[in-house]
């Protein structure tokens, strides 16, 4: 009986090993499975075809979508000089790194979050997706050269949005227009304190950004969504004290065609 008890341990303890071997496999299998960077990213899909109307939710979920777009870029994304037309370019990759600037961001053969500022930039996600994936350069930072050129400064050889294409996409406008001509698709406000989610602070050839809300009680600090305010160069919510608007020269804007 000792025998067989012996024999039957010797076999329980083999069995046990084998399925704690093949326990701790599969675990290991499944963490390297989880913690695996995924191959594509998956994004959700927004309309921002033109439309008449607007509400204020829906330009606040495309904003949303611009600024937690995951993308991967490759080292061909990566450009710094004069493309083929001789337009100067610099995308806000990490080794962009400028004297006295705002230093770049996104990686190469990486996963990056928030599509990156583009000087005369329009493009919508998908546009964007297509452009990197057939090596356009990710994006192209603004400068005081380029603000000078204007629309000849804007390179077909990248890809992007800049701060007044990104609003016309929040707003799903029909074109890109610029800080200065998009004030004529909008009804100015008597103050910072009248906006809404889904209305935008503006300064005629500087910069624009859109309203998502009050940080605190005392409307001291909004939160907006913008593209290319340094040291950004990507779509991204932040907070912006109001005092530093108003100091600056900000107004408030709404467009004619919002709802909501």
């Amino acid at each position: 009986m000792f025998f067989m008890f012996s024999k039957s341990s010797a076999v329980m303890k083999q069995i046990s090993a084998r399925a704690i071997l093949m326990a701790l496999t599969l675990a290991i299998l499944l963490c390297q499975s989880a913690c695996r960077t995924p191959q594509k990213s998956v994004q959700q899909v927004l309309p921002t075809s033109p439309t008449a109307t607007i509400t204020r939710a829906q330009s606040l979920q495309i904003a949303e979508a611009y600024a937690s777009h995951r993308w991967r870029a490759a080292k061909a994304n990566v450009f710094h000089g004069p493309d083929p037309q001789g337009i100067s370019v610099d995308t806000p990759d990490e080794g962009y790194n400028p004297v006295g600037g705002f230093a770049g961001w996104w990686k190469a053969d990486s996963w990056n979050v928030g599509l990156p500022y583009k000087w005369g930039g329009f493009d919508t996600l998908e546009q964007f997706d297509h452009g990197v994936k057939e090596g356009l350069y990710a994006g192209d930072v603004f400068t005081a050269r380029k603000r000078e050129l204007d629309n000849n400064a804007v390179s077909r050889y990248t890809a992007g949005v800049d701060c007044s294409g990104f609003i016309a996409r929040c707003w799903r406008m029909p074109a890109a227009f610029s800080t200065y001509e998009i004030q004529k698709h909008c009804e100015p406000l008597s103050s910072l304190e009248d906006l809404l989610p889904g209305d935008v602070v503006n300064k005629e050839n500087a910069h624009i950004s859109l309203f998502a809300g009050w940080e605190d009680k005392a409307h001291t600090l909004m939160l907006v969504y913008d593209v290319g305010c340094p040291p950004n160069w990507k779509v991204l919510k932040h907070g912006v004290f109001v005092n530093w608007l108003q100091q600056n020269g900000y107004k408030a804007w709404r467009y004619r065609q919002i709802r909501g």
